[in-house]
C-alpha cells in the first residue's frame, strides 16, 4: 500500500510541475518621439472594459533618443492591448488642448488609432502565448 501511496503522489507532483506556466514577458518597444524628454506612462491591459481606463499592469519608461523600450515580465497567457502617453513636462497625465485633443505623443499596441476619439480595444488587441515583443512607432 505505502508503495502505491508513493506512486500516486510522485505522478500528482509530476503532472502538478508540468501544469505550471513558464512565466511570459511582453517587450514594448515604442519609437518615433517627437523629443527624449519627459517619460513614457506606458499600460497594459487585459480585458476591453478596462481599455484606457484601468490598467492590469502599468510601466515607466525612460527615453533615449526618441525611442523607449519596456518589458512587462510573468504575465499570463491571454489576450492583451498597450497604450502609453509621452508625458514630457512629466505632470503623470496626458496633456490635452480647450477641445481636448492630445497636446502630448501617445499610441497603441497595433499602431490602433482612434476616429473622433481614442483607440477602440478590439483594434489594439493582441494574443501572447510566448514571450514577444511589439513595436509601436509614432508616425
Amino acid at each position: 500500500m505505502k508503495k502505491i501511496l508513493s506512486t500516486l503522489c510522485l505522478i500528482i507532483s509530476i503532472i502538478a510541475t508540468n501544469a505550471q506556466e513558464n512565466p511570459i514577458n511582453l517587450t514594448v518597444k515604442i519609437s518615433g518621439l517627437q523629443s527624449s524628454h519627459g517619460t513614457l506612462l506606458i499600460g497594459l491591459y487585459n480585458q476591453k472594459k478596462d481599455f484606457l481606463k484601468k490598467e492590469f499592469r502599468g510601466n515607466i519608461a525612460t527615453i533615449n533618443n526618441k525611442t523607449a523600450v519596456v518589458t512587462f515580465k510573468n504575465i499570463p497567457k491571454g489576450e492583451y492591448a498597450v497604450s502609453f502617453v509621452h508625458d514630457e513636462n512629466n505632470n503623470k497625465k496626458m496633456d490635452t488642448n480647450f477641445f481636448g485633443i492630445p497636446k502630448e505623443d501617445y499610441g497603441c499596441s497595433n499602431n490602433a488609432v482612434g476616429f473622433m476619439g481614442p483607440p477602440k480595444y478590439k483594434d489594439a488587441k493582441f494574443s501572447i502565448t510566448e514571450n514577444k515583443t511589439i513595436a509601436i512607432k509614432i508616425n
